[in-house]
């Protein structure tokens, strides 16, 4: 059975800086894609990264792009977000996912493409 444990969520100011972690268990880790989403109170959940299970590929939604960076410790079958400059915008409950299946394409922006998520660690950056 595949597990999913978030960690590393917080209160920080705007500006500062988290980094989430997510690890993994009940199959081989490295081969698979991994995400990261986010669900605000009163949205819907959305796409933040992705990154393909040897981590030579990522992909970044524009809200998040050149300010987080996903990464990924094969070896540790743990999976990292770090998030800079945060915005009270940013606030919301972060996702871990992984695909049943394997292989990396535009689809991994769909949460509909992953089967497992793990429950998810609150991060609040306050104004």
């Amino acid at each position: 059975q595949v597990q999913l444990v978030e960690s590393g969520g917080g209160l920080v100011q705007a500006g500062e800086s988290l980094r989430l972690a997510c690890t993994a268990s009940g199959r081989t880790f490295s081969g698979y894609t991994m995400g990261w989403f986010r669900q605000a109170p009163g949205k819907e959940r959305e796409f933040v990264a992705a990154i393909s299970s040897t981590g030579h590929n990522t992909y970044y939604s524009d809200s998040v792009k050149g300010r987080f960076t996903i990464s990924r410790d094969n070896a540790q079958s743990t999976m990292y977000l770090q998030m800079n400059n945060l915005k009270s915008e940013d606030t919301a409950v972060y996702y871990c996912a992984s695909p049943r299946a394997t292989g990396w394409g535009l689809w991994v922006r769909s949460g509909n493409e992953y089967d497992y998520w793990g429950q998810g660690t609150q991060v609040t950056a306050s104004s």
